[in-house]
């Protein structure tokens, strides 16, 4: 019976080293991809929202999901839920442009209702009531075919 390795980080974690399209999925080992964003970065809200808006924007929202899961595992416990649900809405765009409509309807309304608990209507000027207009919306519409990421990417602040 053949052995599989797995790739590991250099802590030891199994990690992927296939590289990977610009919404996220994998490629065979040696074809050239899309380069991915790192992990663990520690940024301030406002570096959070700049830079998941760029990855947003060039649609990539797999990669600006990475970004607000920093925000998430980083930040102040009192915002866990606020990137958790940012980081919900960017899969559910992902989803939504790979042509899974189930799941990225699923995960834009759970990001919805995240952003919609939220007590601060404007955290760090995000604008949380369009948000969540935005990805009902775009749920709404995700079984019609996959979406472009880039033209359905939201305005974050």
């Amino acid at each position: 019976m053949r052995e599989e390795r797995r790739d590991r980080d250099s802590e030891g974690r199994a990690r992927s080293a296939r590289p990977r399209d610009g919404l996220g999925r994998p490629l065979p080992y040696g074809a050239p991809g899309v380069e991915r964003q790192p992990e663990g970065v520690v940024r301030g809200a406002g570096e959070t929202l700049r830079e998941a808006q760029r990855l947003l924007d060039a649609g990539m929202p797999f990669h600006a999901h990475e970004v607000f899961e920093d925000a998430w595992k980083s930040g102040p416990e009192a915002e866990r839920a606020l990137w958790r649900g940012m980081a919900q809405l960017a899969v559910g765009l992902t989803h939504a442009a790979r042509g899974n409509a189930t799941g990225g309807a699923r995960l834009l309304l759970r990001g919805a209702a995240v952003i919609d608990s939220y007590p601060d209507r404007t955290p760090h000027g995000i604008d949380m009531a369009g948000l969540a207009v935005w990805a009902r919306e775009l749920a709404a519409r995700v079984g019609d075919g996959p979406v472009d990421a880039a033209r359905e990417a939201p305005r974050l602040t």
